[in-house]
């Protein structure tokens, strides 16, 4: 096709996705809204510099029309009335097979955080999905065979594209590469939108990492040009967006107007909203200084703000408001992991839905179940609890800023679990895994990008260290780098050759003066 040039290695099949009509489609798309993408990433770096400065996030004055006014979403599309219990996970064979046969409501079929964006991984995710859709897939492992269960016991699949600001390299249009958000939803748009219409549902996709309703106002444009090229009713396309940037939980009701014949709703990203916390305050002190990680809860004051603001702004506009991730993964060989993981899970899940939430967020087939029992304990026969307006709710710019009354500690065990996990996280991406269970945890960047920037934060703020007095610099963490590296490396199947990628990506985004946007930045320039 005319300025498209494929730069990934071909495999099996690669000719069934990567079609030049299907190319066609998404070179089209990245000609129309490839210029304005670039123009929202340059303000998000101008309203950065802003923060830096000094200055703070507050409601937009210029869309109090928008927050004062009587708007409603569109009404549930069909497959997403019901959401009690989503699963996420990546678009891998296996995955597929058991998140569609999980039993919960909405598979959040992810080519994003979970998700480490190698070629292979991209085009074979939109195998994976065309083939589930046409029931052709199957799997087998270790003497197990893996098949779909009939489609009426199948979970509605929702696709998380790449954010804004990833690229696909392997993918140039007149020598630019292409938005990864682009491609991800281009090519599953073309090849299984009128699938998903076949089988009485539809197109949906999950919106990460927004800074602005204007970068989703360039989504629904995208909707709406991708509905009017391939035949689709404009409307078909449904979109949840998750609120897991700082300042887009100052405009959920305009993400919400801007989506609004596109929207199925808002969705509480914890662990990126942290993480967005911490960059773009990274410079403002002590103020804006989180405890260590595994002490940071969702009823910190400025987190349950987030989220009953999330609920009330959903319920306002009849739009769902589903629940973030519980990081807990049970343990079929540890009774007392496993113990300890499901008390966590419902309780954190028990949380959401006495606060309105219409369904939650599980990393796991086998908290499917204890999800699910939890909301149907509140909801019933009901598909959801829009009827709650929580109206008792009132939440203001300084409850979202309220960063500094966060309960909690900096200790040395904190630092070192966050050197080790982002380097055992750092290590399997490299090798084209996004999703990795690590101490009981299901780790993918998000949890890794907390794990870097609050090192970089203390680095940055002179912490000491409240159980041995040590004051946090560069070459107390490159001395925990090596201790922790070493326990690593007496462990079975340590790849030396990766783990040194995983340390010099790791000391680049977490030690180096100057802070990197995101760590998957600089890691994919390093990807193949």
């Amino acid at each position: 096709m005319d300025g498209v040039e494929i730069h990934g290695p071909s495999a099996d099949r690669f000719d069934e996705i990567l079609t030049p009509e299907a190319l066609a489609f998404t070179a089209t798309l990245q000609r129309e809204f490839g210029a304005r993408r670039l123009e929202l990433l340059r303000a998000r770096q101008e309203r950065q510099a802003e923060l830096s400065a000094g200055g703070t996030l507050d409601f937009l004055p210029e869309t109090r029309h928008v927050r004062e006014s009587g708007w409603r979403v569109a009404p549930p599309a069909p497959g997403l009335e019901d959401r009690r219990v989503e699963i996420t996970g990546p678009v891998d064979r296996k995955m597929t097979i058991n998140a569609l046969n999980s039993g919960a409501k909405v598979w959040l079929a992810d080519f994003e955080d979970a998700n480490a964006p190698t070629w292979e991984n991209t085009v074979n995710g939109q195998l994976n999905l065309r083939d589930a859709l046409d029931r052709t897939i199957d799997f087998s492992s270790g003497g197990k065979d893996y098949a779909l269960r009939p489609d009426e016991e199948l979970a509605t699949i929702v696709v998380r594209p790449r954010g804004w600001h990833l690229e696909e390299k392997h993918l140039t249009l007149d020598g630019e590469p292409f938005s990864g958000s682009l491609v991800d939803f281009g090519l599953y748009f073309f090849h299984s939108a009128k699938r998903q219409l076949a089988k009485g549902k539809g197109p949906y996709f999950y919106l990460p990492k927004m800074e602005s309703h204007l970068e989703a106002r360039l989504w629904n444009d995208v909707f709406v040009r991708a509905q009017e090229l391939l035949g689709v009713p404009r409307g078909t396309i449904r979109a949840t967006v998750l609120i897991e940037t700082y300042p887009a939980a100052f405009e959920m009701e305009e993400i919400l107007y801007e989506l609004r014949e596109h929207s199925a709703g808002l969705n509480a990203g914890r662990w990126d909203y942290l993480f967005s916390v911490i960059k773009k305050f990274r410079t403002r002190g002590r103020e804006f200084l989180l405890p260590e990680r595994n002490a940071v809860t969702m009823t910190a004051p400025f987190m349950r703000a987030y989220t009953e603001l999330l609920v009330r702004t959903c319920h306002r506009r009849g739009a769902h408001a589903i629940g973030g991730m519980a990081a807990f993964i049970p343990s079929r060989r540890d009774p007392e992991v496993n113990r300890v993981a499901l008390e966590k899970v419902t309780a954190d899940k028990t949380r959401e839905s006495g606060d309105g939430f219409d369904g939650s967020w599980v990393a796991h087939p086998d908290l499917v179940p204890v999800c699910r029992e939890v909301f149907d304990g509140v909801l019933g026969d009901r598909p959801n609890q829009l009827d709650r307006l929580r109206e008792d709710v009132s939440v203001s710019a300084a409850d979202l800023l309220a960063v500094s009354k966060t309960p909690g500690e900096i200790t040395e065990a904190g630092l070192r679990n966050n050197v080790d996990v982002a380097l055992r996280y750092l290590a399997a991406w490299m090798g084209g895994q996004g999703a990795v269970a690590i101490h009981n945890l299901m780790e993918d960047a998000a949890t890794a990008e907390i794990s870097r920037s609050q090192i970089w934060q203390w680095i940055h703020n002179d912490i000491r260290l409240a159980d041995t007095g040590a004051v946090v610099t560069k070459e107390l963490v490159e001395r925990i780098i090596e201790e922790e590296l070493a326990g690593i490396a007496a462990q079975p199947g340590y790849d030396a050759e990766r783990y040194a990628q995983a340390t010099a990506l790791f000391k680049e985004v977490a030690l180096d003066d100057d802070f990197a946007e995101f760590l998957t930045l600089p890691a994919y320039a390093r990807m193949p």
